[in-house]
């Protein structure tokens, strides 16, 4: 779908930026050509302002996403989570980033997943950076309490894994 996006906005970077953002934020754009999220509605300026693009990049970037049919669904489908890697602590739960070689490369969540269950830890929360909207991607996840450093030292050996974060 990326690809799809990327040559759909050839040539319009300032609208490039905005659909991306939009993607990676999991805002909305509903019928009416509003973005919103969690059915809040966000002023197109305000999204410009982020951005440093013109407000009127952010209308043409709804425009065109709205005439084509499957762009349209999927930004019509998209939702915002509670992202808890910041909270976390302060909720008593650990919280683990995985900075991958390759995040394309298969089996990575299930390997980590794998490895923290046979501790007997739960996963509250487990949450990909999708690798072809974001440049740095990683695996961020919440677990029940923290982990030991018997467990970080096998997270560490898995294959596929460059780097670990703990919070």
């Amino acid at each position: 779908m990326w690809a799809e996006i990327e040559k759909y906005f050839k040539g319009y970077p300032a609208q490039m930026k905005v659909a991306q953002f939009l993607l990676k934020k999991g805002f909305q754009i509903g019928k009416n050509r509003r973005i919103s999220a969690g059915g809040i509605e966000v002023a197109h300026a305000q999204i410009a302002n982020e951005l440093g693009v013109d407000r009127r990049a952010v209308d043409a970037t709804v425009e065109r996403i709205i005439k084509n049919e499957n762009l349209k669904k999927v930004f019509q489908n998209l939702h915002s989570i509670a992202f808890l890697r910041d909270a976390a602590p302060h909720l008593g739960l650990g919280v683990v980033v995985i900075s991958p070689e390759d995040a394309s490369e298969p089996g990575i969540i299930g390997r980590v997943a794998s490895k923290i269950a046979e501790h007997g830890i739960s996963i509250r929360q487990a949450i990909a950076d999708d690798p072809y909207l974001t440049e740095n991607p990683e695996l961020t996840v919440i677990t029940e309490h923290e982990i030991s450093g018997e467990l970080l030292e096998e997270l560490k050996s898995l294959e596929g894994i460059k780097k670990i974060t703990i919070y």
